[in-house]
């Protein structure tokens, strides 16, 4: 890949771990030269957004990219109807390891500049040029688009860890957390634009990233602090993900949102459709619910491309072995 043709990033997160993952991935790949990451937004979801802000900036001086700004999210999206994720992904989105990580001094979350603020501002500066990925509640990019309408078409693409369309959800039986959790947010960036890509609990939960995996990238440098948080946090994920029942037959957790990464850089391990996706905000038991057309008749309009399978051993080999970049 030539550096003309580097994705430039903004990884819109809830750290949460299998968005600690996925950012490290990306930090594996600007390590080797292949991704530019202008920014992390990040939102209120699996955590508070100070945890979130705080779990983030702390990755990033662990892994040495301390220049990277980091954004307040914004706060309340669910309104109280569903509960964060801190029983899985622990009391600090980090299997509560974050007292392992270094502080960052010269980060404030009181000082911080504003997710939406952030989001826009690239935008508009680089307009076509700027991918979103977004693997949290779409809060940001909703509270961004009110404020400056028609913002979000700005970006290159937009793709999405979100939705469940013949899979069961994982907050009710019809809905998925990062939809579920502010649903209206994720009805306004559905319906402000078509240059979404969306990767759906129907192929995310084929990615289960295991112990021994982990071993895999942590035998690279076993005394790096990149490789022992990569192996504290896995053992975490994996009993939480088992305690919920996440996985079947098989002792790992789901890495969910590395598989937007798949896209960017291994789109030969997925499948896609083209569809118009919509969000259902007022069920009774469907809130949160991610709907297509599946008739077999014209369709006359479309938001977005949803994934619909993947190499599952291809990702999990690609992360593993991007990971090693980290730590060698």
């Amino acid at each position: 890949m030539t550096i003309a043709s580097k994705p430039k990033i903004i990884l819109d997160t809830d750290p949460g771990g299998d968005d600690c993952f996925a950012l490290l991935w990306l930090l594996s790949l600007v390590k080797q030269g292949v991704a530019e990451l202008v920014a992390i937004t990040s939102v209120d979801g699996n955590v508070h957004a100070r945890l979130t802000f705080i779990a983030a900036g702390k990755l990033l001086k662990l892994c040495g990219y301390n220049d990277v700004e980091v954004g307040r999210g914004v706060i309340g999206g669910s309104a109280g109807k569903i509960a964060d994720a801190g029983e899985i992904h622990g009391a600090d989105g980090m299997g509560n390891l974050s007292h392992t990580l270094p502080d960052d001094p010269q980060r404030a979350y009181e000082m911080a500049r504003g997710s939406e603020e952030i989001l826009i501002e690239q935008l508009q500066a680089k307009p076509g040029e700027i991918t979103i990925v977004a693997i949290a509640p779409l809060t940001n990019l909703a509270a961004a688009e009110r404020r400056s309408p028609g913002v979000l078409k700005l970006a290159k693409e937009i793709v999405i860890m979100g939705g469940a369309f013949q899979a069961p959800g994982n907050v009710s039986s019809e809905a998925e957390f990062n939809i579920a959790y502010d649903s209206r947010a994720a009805q306004q960036v559905f319906s402000s634009c078509d240059n979404l890509i969306v990767m759906p609990l129907d192929i995310t939960r084929q990615l289960i990233f295991t112990p021994e995996l982990a071993a895999q990238v942590s035998a690279v440098n076993p005394t790096s602090a990149i490789a022992r948080f990569i192996v504290d946090l896995c053992q975490f994920m994996v009993g939480t993900a088992l305690k919920f029942r996440e996985v079947v037959g098989e002792s790992g957790f789901l890495v969910h949102d590395a598989v937007t990464l798949a896209y960017l850089f291994y789109p030969e391990t997925l499948l896609f459709r083209r569809a118009q996706v919509e969000i259902e905000t007022q069920g009774e038991w469907t809130t949160g619910k991610t709907v297509i057309d599946r008739r077999r008749q014209p369709k006359t309009g479309s938001n977005a491309w949803v994934a619909m399978e993947v190499d599952q051993q291809v990702v999990l080999t690609a992360l593993v072995e991007d990971l090693k970049f980290l730590i060698i």
